[in-house]
């Protein structure tokens, strides 16, 4: 940090006590890209065992981010200080140092102060989401760094064009990034004192080359041959549709669900910020923008089949900025009662989703990785782990951190065309005992151990767990996503295991 940031320690402090507390008390699983996008990869590269998905055999992803995690781990390693504990928490606790930094940007460019500090202490989806080592909050925090470096009519920035390297490195590490960063890229150059040819020459071709140069070598040396990940990525997920594979949502879904899930009861001051800005459009030119930003963005996002709250994380910062510059409007004029009674309701009416969804729904498949770690370290040769759920429904070796055999349901796509094509997943699920005799016949071994949710039980508790009994259970959900998806986590244990000679190899 540059030496006029320590002005704001104090905030800094506090905007870093708020998300290391995320660190601490969000336990819950989100969706899978939290891990094998991210810390599977970096774990493999460093420990030489991790999980790599399909995307990274084929390409499409870049390398950029996992390498930040694959850095702590190799200092761990050389340190000897790779404890399961510290390659599980370190990646989050560096997140979420740089959502802090982010949220002190954030502070620094609304000029709105405490509004500023409290809109963003109280978002139950930031505070759900800013430590998470997903690419989508790396995105977040990056993209609210380089919009306060961004030139705004009337701002000390001027003709500051720092922002361009952010989100040419950013575009390359994750493209879609494009669809936020167009209009705000046009709106630049309309306003810019520049010309539009100079500028496009002599900066954003020059930086987004360098940005494109220094990702395909980094790419393609960790690869193994010669790849452009961003071209590989939008062909995949977007021109082939890939993404539609794991779930698709109607156009509208993002204005009916999306939004008022992300913003919760803030919301309702974005609805009235937005009446504000669009009745007197001349006296918020900058809001007016990113207003513009947020509605093609949405638009876009719309269009696509697939659908995340997670894809909204790069507009936080635009919209959080336009609800507190009116929060901080109307405190000018309101009364000290209203201001505590309309803090005092937000405030509690994001603690409850913050609750539940940070430390209530969906733990159980992180909390079975602590017992499953404590199964394996005994003895790593005799233990084999099979996970019967929907795919990458836990974390794998980046929370085991012990090289043990596993098995999972996988769900690949039909990435070669194939007639008639059902993913593993999808089969098993089909008929879960035909599944398992197919795969585990009379004379080969059982795995040692199988977790799996409780509503499987009842499909195969005839069956092969006849041979297993219960070890373990985990609380995961009172309300199941899916049909899938249990409330419980369970472990069996095969009933001879204790008796198993050790297999030489795995």
């Amino acid at each position: 940090m540059q030496l006029k940031t320590w002005k704001n320690l104090d905030v800094f402090l506090l905007f870093l006590f708020v998300r290391l507390l995320s660190v601490v008390l969000v336990g819950t699983f989100f969706v899978p890209d939290e891990y094998y996008q991210s810390l599977e990869v970096a774990h493999n590269l460093v420990f030489r065992y991790g999980h790599l998905t399909w995307e990274w055999h084929k390409g499409i992803r870049s390398y950029g981010y996992p390498l930040i995690f694959a850095f702590i781990y190799k200092i761990l390693q050389l340190l000897r200080l790779d404890t399961p504990l510290a390659v599980i928490y370190l990646p989050r606790i560096a997140q979420a140092i740089l959502s802090a930094y982010s949220d002190l940007c954030f502070y620094k460019w609304s000029g709105t102060k405490k509004w500023a500090v409290f809109t963003l202490s109280t978002s139950w989806f930031w505070f759900y989401m800013g430590s998470r080592t997903l690419i989508n909050t790396f995105e977040a925090s990056l993209t609210t760094i380089a919009l306060s470096k961004f030139p705004w009519s009337g701002t000390k920035n001027g003709n500051s064009e720092k922002f361009i390297w952010i989100i040419a490195f950013l575009f390359v590490l994750r493209p879609t990034s494009a669809i936020v960063w167009l209009p705000l890229c046009v709106f630049h150059l309309a306003t810019s004192q520049k010309t539009v040819f100079r500028l496009v020459v002599s900066r954003y071709i020059p930086i987004g080359l360098i940005a494109l140069i220094v990702s395909t070598t980094l790419d393609s040396l960790v690869h193994g041959s010669f790849i452009v990940t961003p071209y590989n990525f939008l062909k995949t997920n977007v021109f082939q549709n890939i993404a539609s594979n794991y779930g698709t949502h109607p156009w509208h879904w993002y204005l009916s669900n999306g939004i008022p899930t992300v913003l919760g009861i803030q919301i309702l001051c974005f609805i009235m910020a937005t009446s504000v800005v669009l009745k007197a459009r001349k006296n918020h030119p900058n809001e007016l923008a990113m207003l513009g930003t947020i509605t093609f963005s949405v638009f876009v996002l719309s269009l696509l089949s697939h659908k995340e709250y997670r894809f909204l994380l790069p507009l936080l910062p635009m919209m959080f900025y336009v609800s507190s510059r009116f929060l901080s409007a109307w405190s000018r004029k309101a009364s000290m009662t209203s201001i505590w009674l309309v803090s005092g309701v937000i405030l509690i009416c994001n603690l409850f989703p913050a609750w539940f969804v940070g430390y209530n729904h969906q733990r159980g498949t992180l909390d079975v990785m602590h017992g499953l770690r404590d199964i394996a370290q005994h003895d790593t040769e005799k233990i084999s782990f099979l996970f019967l759920m929907p795919c990458h429904s836990t974390p794998l070796y980046s929370h085991l951190h012990l090289n043990v055999t596993t098995k999972f349901l996988t769900c690949n796509p039909n990435l070669n065309n194939i007639e008639g094509y059902v993913d593993e997943a999808d089969q098993f699920y089909k008929n879960p005992n035909i599944w398992l005799r197919q795969n585990y016949p009379p004379r080969d071994p059982l795995p040692s151990h199988i977790i799996c949710f409780d509503n499987l039980v009842a499909l195969i508790g005839s069956d092969i767990l006849t041979r297993y009994k219960r070890i373990q259970q985990y609380f995961h959900c009172n309300i199941p996503v899916s049909t899938k998806i249990g409330t419980l986590v369970l472990v069996y244990e095969r009933v001879d295991f204790d008796n198993e000679v050790p297999n030489d190899t795995k």
